[in-house]
């Protein structure tokens, strides 16, 4: 599997990342650094803890990284909570974390998925 075929696994888009980053090797490098990246669990932690400003700051920061990423289908649901919780509607951010987990843990699979196939 190469990264564009796994950035089309996660519903990713490879094309738009491609003009941000000069080629397959970079992207890949931060794909994979992703996988460390703490804001999602940061958000789950906060959300669970009803801590409206922290979960802000964590779906903020998820969704920066997924714009710079290009990683639009885990965007997209990270916008719509941000929004939510920036107006401090919590229930409503709490409603929207299934989509967030939902596209997290494709783009998870996708990219352990790659690392096996290329180890």
């Amino acid at each position: 599997m190469t990264i564009e075929e796994c950035y089309v696994k996660m519903g990713a888009n490879y094309q738009d990342v491609i003009k941000r980053l000069p080629s397959a090797k970079m992207i890949e490098k931060f794909a994979l650094k992703f996988k460390d990246d703490t804001s999602f669990q940061e958000l789950e932690t906060a959300l669970n803890e009803k801590q409206v400003d922290l979960a802000f700051r964590a779906a903020h920061t998820l969704k920066g990284v997924c714009m710079n990423l290009g990683f639009d289908h885990l965007y997209k649901p990270s916008f719509e909570i941000t929004e939510s919780l920036r107006a401090g509607n919590l229930e409503l951010g709490l409603q929207q974390f299934g989509a967030v987990k939902e596209q997290y843990t494709k783009t998870i699979d996708a990219l352990n998925e790659f690392i096996a196939e290329n180890e």
